[in-house]
């Protein structure tokens, strides 16, 4: 996979637009454009139709490069036409490229990107849009609160951490940017769990398998809508050692275009009083709106 991130990476215009642009999805497409989108997709080349031969790795990046670099949303049959692959086997690397989380069917069984790229990304991905956007925002949540804030972003039932800043405290959580952590029992999980609409959040929920690690852990799809109905009413997310024994947090969510993420704050529990996490409530929600205030007047489009 290590060189799969490699190539995503040096693939050119499509990935680069859509970090750039901040993962959105553009809406839905008139079929007639069809016709024509052949020409204006980025590595729809004669040289790329003869590496469609080049084995299985190089097939699978054919098809992301088409889906990126498509100026709307394709579907199955649109992307049989651009991609000159025999149906069967487009159909397998389709399949494939979903259950490894890097394509994504939307709602009008369309394809998007998926977000488990962000993890082969998180490294080379300092300059990206959102976090530079967020990161002064989550700085001064830091500078407020003297521990660890956490940024991070929903990819299925996980959440991946984007960035972090590390508490001023000599005993710290053990967090690193790029690794992916359980949503239903992490604050910043829930947090994003809770920007979800309900259909999506119910069908993400009903693919969740309730692994205790640790006796506060949610144990049911029951349990967490529940807590999530509450998120919504309050506008925070906790995490009471649920995650790791010892550990707390207070979440909020971050909802910009087609990117849910969230902003915590984290700690040790013996430090972190639940009277603290209450107070840091505010503050966290106020990182959280900035950064959604910011992500509007920045990444719209300009005319």
């Amino acid at each position: 996979m290590s060189n799969l991130a490699q190539i995503l990476f040096q693939s050119g215009n499509g990935w680069a637009a859509f970090f750039r642009n901040g993962l959105a999805l553009h809406p839905r497409r008139s079929r007639r454009a069809l016709a024509t989108m052949k020409k204006s997709v980025p590595g729809v080349t004669a040289s790329d139709d003869q590496r469609n031969g080049t084995g299985t790795l190089g097939k699978a990046i054919s098809v992301l490069d088409i889906i990126a670099g498509s100026p709307e949303p394709l579907r199955f049959t649109d992307v049989l036409n651009l991609s000159n692959q025999p149906r069967g086997t487009l159909h397998r690397q389709i399949s494939n490229l979903i259950e490894e989380g890097l394509l994504t069917v939307n709602r009008d069984q369309s394809y998007g990107l998926g977000l488990r790229l962000l993890q082969f990304a998180s490294k080379a991905w300092a300059g990206n849009q959102f976090r530079a956007i967020a990161e002064p925002h989550i700085r001064k949540l830091h500078e407020a609160t003297g521990e660890t804030v956490h940024l991070g972003v929903l990819r299925g039932t996980e959440v991946i951490y984007l960035d972090k800043i590390e508490s001023r405290q000599s005993v710290r959580t053990v967090s690193q940017i790029g690794n992916a952590a359980p949503a239903w029992c992490t604050g910043v999980g829930k947090a994003a769990l809770s920007a979800l609409p309900d259909a999506e959040l119910r069908e993400r929920v009903g693919r969740i398998r309730f692994v205790r690690y640790t006796p506060n852990t949610l144990g049911d799809a029951r349990s967490l809508l529940e807590e999530i109905e509450q998120i919504r009413k309050d506008g925070n997310a906790y995490d009471r050692e649920e995650h790791e024994t010892g550990i707390v947090c207070v979440a909020a969510p971050v909802r910009a275009e087609q990117l849910i993420a969230g902003v915590s704050v984290t700690g040790p529990a013996y430090r972190i009083t639940p009277h603290a996490l209450q107070s840091w409530a505010g503050i966290t929600r106020e990182a959280a709106a900035a950064i959604m205030r910011d992500m509007e007047t920045r990444m719209a489009p300009r005319g």
